[in-house]
C-alpha cells in the first residue's frame, strides 16, 4: 500500500511511469526510466531491477534489465530527488528572491543591477529587494548570460518569486527589443505610404482654418468677463513645478514606527549640558597609542556608550519596557546606535556593552557604520535594543528632543560641542560645552530617576576615571 502511494506521488512529479522497487524475497518487477530521475530508498529493499524504456521517432525499444545492488541505510525513510529545469537541456536556470528574515513577508524590486545580454557569476547580485528594514540582494545561482527579467521594478515580491532567467550557455538571449527597434529604419515601401499620408493628414487642418476664421462679434450686455482671482484666493504654483515620488519602504516603515512611538508612549526630555575638556584632552594624549595597539581610532561615542552603560546599571528602570500589565526588566545592555544613510535611518545594536572595552566598542561602531551606509547591514543587527543613543552633532544639531525607538523606553540625544565662556573656580574661561537630551517614557520613568540618569552621564563624561574607579 506504501508503495503504490509512492509510486502515484513520483508519477506526478515526473509525468511518465515510475519505478518499482522489489522488496526482499519478492518477485521482482521493472519500472522504466526517461531523462528525467529520480531517486527512491526505503528500509528493508536489497535490489533494483530496471527496463530502461527508450522513444524513438515512429517506435520505441527496450533494453536488457540488469540488476544493481544498493546498501540503504538501517532508518526507515523515504527520500525524493528531483532537478528542477527551465529547459529540457537543463540550461535556463532561475534566479529567486531569497528568504530575507521571519519578520519579512514581502520586499519591493527595488532596482536591477545588470541588464539583459550580460554576462554574470555565480553568486553576483543582479537586482536588490528593499524591504521596510534593509535592501537584500538578489544573487544569479550560476555562472551564464542573463537571458530575461521576469518581474518589473517596483513589483511587491515574496521569498520564492522569479525575478530572472539565467542562460549557462548564453545561447537564446535577446538584447532589448526597444534599441534594436529604434535602431532599425522603416521599410522602403512603409516610408513611401507614410510621406503620401502625411500631406494628407497636414493639409486637412489648414483647410479648416481658413473656414473658421469670422469677423468678431460686438459684446452684448449679458456677456461676462471671466472671473478674476480676489485678493483672498491663495495663488498655488504651477504642477509643473512639483514633483511626486513614491516613498521608499525604509522611509515608509521609519515613519509609521516613529507616529507610533508618539502615539504609544508619553514623552517627556530633559536636558543637561556636558563640559567635554576632560574626555577630549584624554582621547587627544591617548589617540594615537591607541590607533597603534588596537588598530581603530579612539572617538568620543565609546565614552558616551561606557557611561550609558553605567548609568543604566544605576538607574534599571531607564533599561527596563512595558509589557502589558508587567514591566520587564533587562540585565542586559544592548545599545542601539542611530545611523542615518542615504535611504533612511537604521539603527544597529551593540550587543553586551556592559561587557566591552573601549577599543571594543569603537571596533563594533565602525563595522556595523560601514555596514549601514553601504546596505548590507542584516535584520539580526539591527533587532532587539535595550537603549538609544543617537548623535545629531554630526550634522551640526545644537538641541533637539529625539523620539524614542519602540520597544525602548527611552534615548539619549548628543549633540554638537561648541565653545562657550563657563565659570570654572570663580573665571570665565572657554570650554568646549554639549547639551544632551534625554527623552524617557514618563508612563514608567519617573522625573527623578531621569534626571539623575543624564546626571551620571555628565558626571561620568566629565571625569573619565570614574569609570576606573567605579564611583
Amino acid at each position: 500500500m506504501i508503495s503504490g502511494i509512492i509510486r502515484r506521488k513520483v508519477a506526478s512529479v515526473l509525468g511518465q511511469s515510475v519505478p518499482r522497487i522489489r522488496p526482499s524475497a519478492s518477485v521482482p518487477r521493472y519500472y522504466r526510466k526517461t531523462q528525467k530521475e529520480a531517486f527512491l530508498a526505503w528500509q528493508g529493499f536489497e535490489y533494483v531491477q530496471s527496463s530502461s524504456y527508450h522513444i524513438f521517432l515512429g517506435g520505441h525499444s527496450h533494453s536488457n534489465p540488469r540488476e544493481v545492488t544498493a546498501i540503504f541505510q538501517t532508518g526507515a525513510f523515504v527520500q525524493l530527488r528531483n532537478r528542477s529545469f527551465s529547459s529540457d537541456n537543463g540550461d535556463l536556470v532561475e534566479a529567486v528572491v531569497p528568504f530575507m528574515g521571519e519578520s519579512i513577508t514581502d520586499g519591493t524590486l527595488a532596482n536591477f543591477l545588470k541588464k539583459p545580454g550580460d554576462r554574470v557569476e555565480v553568486d553576483e547580485p543582479i537586482a536588490q529587494i528593499e524591504t521596510d528594514k534593509v535592501t537584500i540582494d538578489v544573487v544569479s545561482p550560476e555562472a551564464g548570460t542573463l537571458q530575461k527579467f521576469v518581474a518589473k521594478e517596483g513589483d511587491t515580491v515574496e521569498p520564492g518569486t522569479k525575478i530572472a532567467v539565467i542562460s549557462k550557455s548564453g545561447e537564446g538571449v535577446t538584447q532589448a527589443p526597444s534599441e534594436k527597434a529604434a535602431a532599425q529604419p522603416p521599410p522602403p515601401e512603409q516610408k513611401k505610404s507614410v510621406e503620401k499620408q502625411t500631406p494628407k493628414e497636414e493639409t486637412a487642418p489648414v483647410k479648416e482654418k481658413i473656414k473658421e476664421p469670422s469677423p468678431p462679434q460686438p459684446k452684448t450686455k449679458g456677456s461676462s468677463s471671466p472671473p478674476k482671482a480676489t485678493a483672498s484666493e491663495p495663488q498655488l504654483p504651477p504642477k509643473d513645478r512639483e514633483r511626486r515620488v513614491p516613498m521608499t519602504r525604509l522611509r515608509k516603515r521609519v515613519a509609521t514606527r516613529l507616529k507610533d512611538s508618539q502615539n504609544t508612549f508619553a514623552l517627556l526630555s530633559t536636558f543637561n549640558e556636558v563640559d567635554m575638556t576632560n574626555l577630549m584632552k584624554l582621547r587627544s594624549d591617548y589617540k594615537d597609542a591607541f590607533l597603534e595597539k588596537h588598530g581603530v581610532k579612539l572617538g568620543l561615542m565609546s565614552g558616551f556608550v561606557k557611561a550609558a552603560v553605567t548609568a543604566l546599571q544605576n538607574q534599571p528602570i531607564v533599561n527596563a519596557v512595558i509589557d502589558g500589565d508587567d514591566i520587564i526588566y533587562r540585565d542586559y545592555v544592548d545599545i542601539s546606535i542611530a545611523v542615518g544613510t542615504p535611504k533612511g535611518l537604521v539603527v544597529p545594536v551593540i550587543r553586551n556593552t556592559d561587557k566591552m572595552n573601549f577599543a571594543e566598542i569603537e571596533k563594533e561602531i565602525n563595522t556595523l557604520a560601514k555596514k549601514a551606509n553601504d546596505g548590507s547591514i542584516s535584520i539580526d543587527e539591527m533587532a532587539g535594543g535595550t537603549f538609544t543613543i543617537s548623535n545629531g552633532g554630526v550634522y551640526g544639531s545644537l538641541l533637539s528632543t529625539p523620539i524614542i525607538n519602540p520597544p525602548q523606553s527611552a534615548i539619549l540625544g548628543m549633540h554638537s560641542i561648541v565653545t562657550r565662556p563657563m565659570v570654572v573656580g570663580g573665571n570665565i574661561v572657554p570650554r568646549p560645552m554639549m547639551y544632551i537630551a534625554l527623552t524617557y517614557d514618563h508612563r514608567l520613568i519617573d522625573g527623578r530617576e531621569a534626571v539623575f540618569f543624564l546626571r551620571r552621564i555628565k558626571d561620568v563624561v566629565e571625569d573619565p576615571r570614574r569609570l576606573l574607579l567605579d564611583v
